[in-house]
């Protein structure tokens, strides 16, 4: 049967180890205030997914995203203004982002980076906002978390001249394996959504099979980029169940083994127990 646009896909079987979608939007799923945050992230943790990075597109989303990691303690924040939005970026803009990033439950600076797709900010305009958030996230001592979009070899560039972060996430990862072992070797974090699982992602797949287990997450990016078979059906952070599966058959690995390497690493990458354990936020 073809999938029907607009319904979700059904619950997967539950993962045998929870773990960590690195990478969502819970206003764009739909969840606008504390008890729909609840509800979505009650669906993810029934099937594994147990934890949620909630990540901004705009400056509104941004403040959205940090009062939303303190209403639910399963959800935590990265908050940026996407490079698309980056056409007027104010001061006013980077102050309140500043004022995000301190927030103990804001674990990562982003979603930033390039965007060559998409024809809504010119490409000075992109860089020199990606060189502010690459700074942002020296001074605060937190992860990078890029969009790259067509970018690969400017974002590799800007990254090389101011002097990458500690730690650097290349969310929705979209290289193939030639650009997948540059990341590798430098050090960075590569996180597969559901476009890995498309068959028709060759090159993606190949990049997914060569990562270390301790260099990879796993996101959904939803509401976009639903796995394979449910391809154009909204998405939501309990498919992230399907795309781990789907990864772990490709590699050749155990699924249990796999979806706790991902929540190791996410959790060493945005700290996440230090968070759990030191901030009375959410509930």
């Amino acid at each position: 049967m073809t999938p029907r646009k607009g319904e979700r896909p059904p619950l997967p079987e539950p993962l045998p180890v929870p773990t960590v979608d690195a990478h969502t939007h819970l206003d764009a799923c739909g969840a606008k205030d504390a008890a729909g945050v609840s509800t979505v992230v009650d669906r993810a943790e029934s099937v594994g997914i147990g934890r949620v990075i909630t990540v901004a597109d705009d400056l509104a989303a941004a403040v959205w995203a940090a009062d939303a990691s303190e209403w639910d303690d399963r959800v935590f924040a990265a908050t940026a203004v996407h490079p698309t939005r980056t056409a007027k970026f104010t001061d006013e803009d980077k102050a309140v982002l500043e004022e995000l990033a301190l927030r103990p439950r804001v674990v990562a600076i982003g979603e930033t980076g390039l965007d060559y797709y998409w024809d809504y900010s010119p490409p000075e305009a992109q860089h020199e906002a990606f060189r502010w958030h690459i700074d942002l996230a020296k001074r605060v001592g937190k992860p990078l978390m890029i969009h790259d979009r067509d970018a690969h070899d400017d974002i590799m560039r800007i990254l090389h001249e101011e002097g990458a972060p500690e730690r650097v996430i290349f969310h929705c990862f979209s290289g193939d394996a030639e650009f997948a072992r540059k990341c590798v070797d430098a050090g960075y974090v590569l996180s597969f959504a559901g476009s890995v699982t498309f068959r028709n992602a060759k090159e993606l797949r190949a990049a997914a099979q060569l990562v270390p287990l301790d260099q990879m997450l796993v996101e959904t990016d939803a509401p976009f980029l639903t796995p394979h078979p449910f391809r154009g059906r909204p998405n939501e952070p309990y498919c992230a169940a399907y795309t781990l599966r789907d990864l772990a058959e490709l590699r050749g690995e155990d699924v249990g083994d796999v979806a706790a390497a991902v929540r190791d690493t996410a959790d060493r990458v945005f700290r996440l127990p230090s968070v759990t354990s030191h901030d009375s936020g959410g509930g």
